[in-house]
C-alpha cells in the first residue's frame, strides 16, 4: 500500500507524534545530563530516546525511516536538549519517589506514541495486530533503548504498568478504526485511555501480578 498522506491520519495524529517524541527526547537528554554528559551525549540521547521506537517501526513495516526525510523531528529533539541542558535539574526531576510533571508527560507522549504508531502501520497495509503491536514498539523501544545506553533498568521492569498502557493506548485505537470510528476521534478515545490508565498507575502504583505471584 502507498503511504498515507498526513491528513489521511487524522488531523490530531501529527500533533500527538511530534507530542511523544519531544517528551521521550526530554528523557533521553535527562539521562545522559544526570550522569553529568557533555551537551553532545545529551543531545544523542534525546535524539535516539525520541526517534528509536518509530525508526525501529518503520524498518519493521517497510516505511521510509521518518526522521531521517523530516527535519523538525531531529531539530524537536535538539531543541529540548538544549532546554534540558539550559535549565536546573529540580525543574525536571523531583525528590525521590515523588511523582513530577515529567511523568505525568511521559504518560502523555505514551499514550499518544502509541496511538500514532499504530496508525502508521494501518496506514501502511499492516493488518490490526500487528498493527497494535507496532504501536507498543513505536512507544516503548526508544527508552528500551536509552536505559540501556545508561545503564539503567528498563523500563521493561517498571513495577507499575507501562507497556500495558501503550497496549491498551494501540489496540483501542486499531480496535476502533476496524469498527469505521473516525480517526480523529479513535486517537482522542484510545490517547486518553492509554493516558488515564498510565496514570492510574503512577498515582497508585498499579501494577500486574508477577510470575509465580498471587
Amino acid at each position: 500500500m502507498l503511504p498515507l498522506a498526513p491528513w489521511q491520519f487524522g488531523s490530531i495524529l501529527p500533533w500527538l507524534d511530534l507530542f511523544g517524541i519531544a517528551v521521550f527526547a526530554i528523557t533521553g537528554a535527562l539521562a545522559a545530563a544526570g550522569r553529568g554528559q557533555t551537551f553532545v551525549t545529551a543531545a544523542f540521547f534525546a535524539l535516539i530516546t525520541g526517534v528509536g521506537g518509530g525508526s525501529v517501526r518503520d524498518l519493521l513495516i517497510g516505511a521510509p525511516v521518518f526522521w531521517v526525510h523530516d527535519p523538525l523531528v531531529s531539530a524537536i529533539c535538539l531543541a529540548v536538549a538544549a532546554l534540558v541542558w539550559l535549565t536546573p535539574p529540580n525543574w525536571w526531576r523531583g525528590p525521590q519517589g515523588q511523582t513530577t510533571a515529567l511523568d505525568w508527560l511521559d504518560a502523555v507522549g505514551l499514550a499518544a506514541y502509541a496511538v500514532f504508531g499504530a496508525a502508521k502501520a494501518l496506514a501502511f497495509g499492516i493488518p490490526p495486530v500487528p498493527a497494535a503491536l507496532m504501536g507498543v514498539v513505536t512507544a516503548c523501544v526508544g527508552g528500551i533503548i536509552r536505559d540501556v545506553l545508561a545503564g539503567e533498568p528498563s523500563i521493561l521492569m517498571r513495577p507499575e504498568l507501562y507497556v500495558t498502557a501503550a497496549a491498551l493506548a494501540a489496540g483501542l485505537y486499531v480496535a476502533l478504526v476496524v469498527l469505521e470510528v473516525s480517526p480523529t476521534l479513535a486517537a482522542g478515545i484510545a490517547a486518553a485511555a492509554g493516558f488515564a490508565l498510565r496514570a492510574a498507575a503512577i498515582r497508585w502504583k498499579l501494577g500486574l501480578p508477577g510470575y509465580g505471584g498471587p
